[in-house]
């Protein structure tokens, strides 16, 4: 116990918020361990950006808890050469972790504030194989479809079926949640032909995917 107390904050969330609920894929802890999680707070904010729980970042928006990411990133199964899609970028705490995994990202944001802070921190930590564009992420980013991966960090009030059959290749998967806020499902999908293969992952809580294809704003909190 006592080398275990003698972890850095960052090593103590990974042990006992990731390894110890399951997740032992070694691929998604090194990239976990190697993206600074408190650079994604204000400074001083240390105990907050390890603790075992969402947290704040403003314009209505937060930060998905260590474990729901790494969860998240698991079930994506990436692999060096995959191009991914990611519609929330938030913090930017996301795509970091996808940046270490896949060969290419391509993020979206509709609120502008956070999307330049992501950009600079996620510039500051050497990310160069991340595409930044600034708009409504429910109708995902066409121009550079069809993706390996889609994941999407809000709640969609429905399996947006459109988006998931014009921009994921065949044989792709994606990672969402699913449901109004106090009843969403964290949910994977993979894409057949014309099917779409789901498979419910836990019960979850995100922010409401706000655009054309998901809530509309008069449901936003911002």
């Amino acid at each position: 116990m006592n080398k275990i107390r003698e972890l850095s904050p960052l090593e103590w969330m990974i042990r006992t918020q990731v390894v110890d609920r399951g997740i032992d894929d070694a691929h998604v802890i090194e990239a976990m361990r190697q993206v600074p999680r408190d650079k994604f707070f204000k400074p001083g904010s240390t105990e907050l950006a390890y603790a075992d729980q969402a947290a704040p970042i403003g314009h209505g928006q937060t930060i998905s808890q260590p474990y729901i990411v790494a969860l998240m990133t698991h079930r994506l199964d990436l692999r060096p050469g995959l191009r991914v899609l990611e519609i929330g970028t938030g913090s930017g705490y996301q795509t970091a972790i996808l940046a270490r995994l896949a060969q290419e990202v391509w993020t979206v944001e509709r609120l502008k504030p956070l999307l330049d802070e992501a950009f600079e921190r996620l510039l500051d930590l050497g990310c160069r194989n991340v595409h930044f564009k600034f708009g409504d992420g429910s109708l995902g980013w066409a121009e550079h479809a069809p993706f390996d991966r889609i994941l999407i960090g809000a709640g969609a009030p429905e399996l947006p079926r459109n988006l998931l059959l014009t921009q994921l290749k065949e044989g792709g998967k994606a990672v969402l949640p699913i449901g109004p806020q106090e009843e969403q499902i964290l949910t994977e999908v993979t894409r057949v032909g014309k099917e779409l293969i789901t498979k419910d992952v836990c019960a979850c809580r995100f922010v409401k995917l706000i655009g054309e294809a998901g809530w509309s704003k008069d449901v936003s909190k911002e």
